[in-house]
């Protein structure tokens, strides 16, 4: 182990606490935040519903419209669809590659937005998780402007977390948070280990 002079150590973390207490000093907006969640890496959707547990711990009313996903029952749907103040819609068809169908994801794709633009609409709901809107987005399913303009016109302290790999240039520019998932190593890719409950499903 690393040996550290605890006089430089407490010297820099009394350095690094006076910055962070001026940064949170400065941070005096209140607002909604659009949050981004992209990339090849792992973790997206399950980040989201991670801030989805952290919203219903703080008694606020949730929404989660799933766009792509439709074909299989996950954990996070079992448990939220038990939780009080959850509006959960799964309306994908299944991945691209298994339903082949254009017209119909397109179709899937806009009955999906229908309901999540109910969600937006409405100042009672306090945080809406748009899980794989980015692929909805990037296969040309929805119009973009339309979506941009749908999420600029929601309430003001609303939150909305986006997920899904690819997302556009112009959702990323609007978003207030942006995290890049990456990929270091993948169970399924690298080792051939299928989806397992708890962890994929």
């Amino acid at each position: 182990m690393k040996t550290v002079d605890p006089q430089r150590h407490a010297e820099r973390m009394a350095h690094k606490q006076k910055i962070m207490h001026e940064r949170i000093a400065r941070a005096d907006k209140e607002q909604g935040v659009l949050l981004v969640l992209t990339g090849p890496g792992k973790g997206k959707s399950s980040s989201g519903f991670g801030m989805l547990a952290r919203a219903l711990g703080h008694g606020m009313k949730v929404g989660v419209v799933q766009f792509i996903k439709g074909k299989f029952q996950t954990g996070e749907e079992a448990f939220f669809r038990q939780q009080s103040n959850v509006d959960y819609h799964v309306m994908g068809e299944g991945y691209t590659w298994d339903t082949q169908d254009r017209d119909k994801d397109v179709q899937a794709a806009e009955a999906a937005w229908e309901v999540a633009r109910g969600m937006l609409e409405d100042p009672a709901v306090d945080l809406v998780l748009l899980d794989e809107l980015n692929i909805a987005l990037r296969h040309g399913y929805l119009e973009l402007d339309r979506v941009l303009d749908d999420l600029q016109a929601r309430p003001p302290m609303q939150h909305v977390v986006v997920t899904g790999r690819h997302a556009p240039e112009a959702l990323i520019e609007l978003a207030d948070t942006v995290t890049e998932m990456k990929v270091v190593k993948h169970a399924f890719k690298e080792q051939g280990i299928k989806a397992q409950k708890g962890i994929e499903l």
